[in-house]
């Protein structure tokens, strides 16, 4: 496949993101030599990410166009077909990319083997010649990673590659109407998880991991559960966080799987209610009283290329 143009989407390291908020190096330095921590830490990952970059800019100098997009622009930019889409960061880049190309091949590059496991990371930047000539010649394998989607009342659409998270966005009891394969409740609670099989070993598996030490203090087990799905698995899973049972709110509702089906809550919150995917909170849809919102299965899968055939 012949490219018009290559786009290579990045985030700030975490270098970057203190001197914004320290508004020079040297008080960024200060300030985590002061509390213990080690800023060498910070300057040598800063330092494998632009030699990566460099690497990678030589390559993609050779297509007829190519950019440098930052991930807080990817919400608003519109990919094309015809974009060869590559990343280049950690894992977590690759799932908030994922939910913006449309369904592109993505490649990406891990910056820095050493630092990050890189599980959605397949390519190292040396690889780069190499992969980028087997994508013009459609010489790839991709995995089709399932997604899920979050559809409001108001039509705004949400897509999530882990998962969802909807409940209060401060450190308050979520209060929403649940219903769940024709049961519907009121309740309380510390919100309302929703997990793709990619995120499945991410943030949902924390709770598998509270339940688990439960029951191992009380000498049980639950081994026979089924706690991680395959990414390419056209389910989700939803569990309720710390659900309060009062003389108003139940909880009969706690776990549940979303396949042909929809998980719906209606929000009971004035104020504070949010939806948001992948712990993105910047991207939050507000979920206050009077919205609703469908969790279900996508019509968009993610599409990372994984390896090459040559």
């Amino acid at each position: 496949m012949i490219f018009e143009q290559a786009i290579l989407i990045r985030n700030k390291t975490r270098l970057e993101q203190l001197i914004e908020r320290f508004n020079t190096k040297a008080q960024a330095e200060f300030y985590i030599e002061r509390s213990g921590g080690n800023f060498d830490f910070y300057e040598k990952e800063h330092e494998a990410f632009y030699k990566a970059l460099d690497v990678l800019q030589k390559e993609l100098q050779k297509f007829p166009k190519y950019k440098i997009l930052d991930r807080a622009f990817l919400p608003n930019y519109l990919f094309t077909k015809q974009d060869l889409i590559v990343v280049l960061g950690q894992d977590g880049l690759v799932a908030n990319t994922a939910k913006y190309v449309n369904g592109q091949p993505i490649a990406a590059f891990n910056p820095n083997p050493d630092a990050y496991d890189g599980i959605l990371l397949p390519f190292k930047v040396k690889q780069a010649k190499q992969v980028f000539k087997a994508l013009e010649e459609d010489k790839y394998r991709t995995k089709k990673i399932t997604m899920a989607e979050a559809v409001f009342n108001d039509g705004q659409r949400l897509l999530a590659f882990n998962d969802f998270f909807i409940g209060p966005k401060t450190h308050v009891s979520a209060r929403y109407k649940i219903k769940y394969l024709g049961i519907e409740e009121v309740q309380s609670s510390s919100g309302v998880l929703v997990s793709t099989g990619a995120g499945s070993t991410g943030w949902m598996s924390s709770v598998f991991n509270m339940a688990e030490g439960i029951f191992d203090y009380h000498n049980q087990t639950y081994d026979h559960f089924q706690k991680t799905m395959n990414w390419e698995t056209k389910e989700l899973m939803f569990v309720v966080r710390e659900p309060f049972l009062s003389k108003t709110t139940g909880a009969s509702i706690c776990f549940g799987k979303i396949g042909d089906n929809q998980l719906e809550l209606e929000s009971l919150m004035p104020e504070g209610g949010v939806v948001f995917s992948d712990g993105i909170e910047a991207d939050a849809i507000p979920f206050n009283a009077g919205a609703t919102v469908n969790i279900g299965i996508a019509a968009e899968k993610a599409n990372v290329i994984t390896t090459l055939n040559l």
